[in-house]
């Protein structure tokens, strides 16, 4: 990853467990990391002492149906998925006046967990559509983005960054990526095996 020294450094979090979510923009901070976040992680984050933009600011556009629709949005994927080293691409995405997103921490509606209640329409909410799809996108351009799945990862995620003067390390934003692709396959075959059963 290039250096940008002068420049901000962003952060998206979206995230259902909030678990060591202080610890998280604390470290993150650090780093002059600026937040974009949802919803209630941003309300979290921000009653933490942090600042934290919406990211209905950043798309200027507001959360629909009761927070289904929020994060699915050709501007956020855009900072995801443009490539920083291609002419074409920095052109294009200077153009929309957009954060440049650099890490982003997302864990999923736990499907799994609600299986045990076997309520049909609550359980249909919690398969996640956003989350998978910030997930992807950000790992399939993981020569310049780190995404974060699951919280245990919180810890080497800072020690990365304390090793590499608050970047990420290629082979680390590499190994987060595998992880993301294994868990998010992992968590689509549950969901097909309860649909397969019912």
């Amino acid at each position: 990853m290039v250096l940008r020294k002068n420049l901000k450094k962003f952060a998206l979090i979206s995230v259902f467990d909030k678990k060591k979510l202080h610890y998280l923009c604390t470290n993150l901070n650090k780093y002059n990391f600026s937040f974009i976040s949802t919803g209630s992680t941003g309300n979290k984050i921000r009653s933490m002492g942090f600042n934290c933009k919406d990211i209905s600011k950043v798309t200027k556009f507001k959360e629909m149906l009761d927070g289904r629709v929020k994060t699915l949005n050709p501007l956020i994927y855009s900072s995801l998925l443009y490539l920083r080293d291609n002419k074409i691409h920095k052109k294009q995405f200077k153009s929309l006046a957009i954060p440049e997103i650099d890490i982003v921490i997302v864990n999923l509606y736990p499907f799994k967990k609600f299986l045990k209640k076997n309520n049909r329409s609550q359980l249909l909410e919690m398969i996640d559509i956003g989350g998978p799809s910030l997930l992807r996108a950000a790992s399939k351009n993981f020569k310049y983005i780190t995404p974060i799945m699951n919280i245990v990862d919180y810890e080497p995620l800072i020690k990365d960054l304390n090793r590499n003067n608050g970047e990420t390390s290629y082979a680390f934003r590499k190994k987060m990526a595998q992880k993301v692709f294994k868990e998010i396959s992992n968590y689509d075959k549950i969901i097909s095996k309860w649909f397969n059963e019912n």
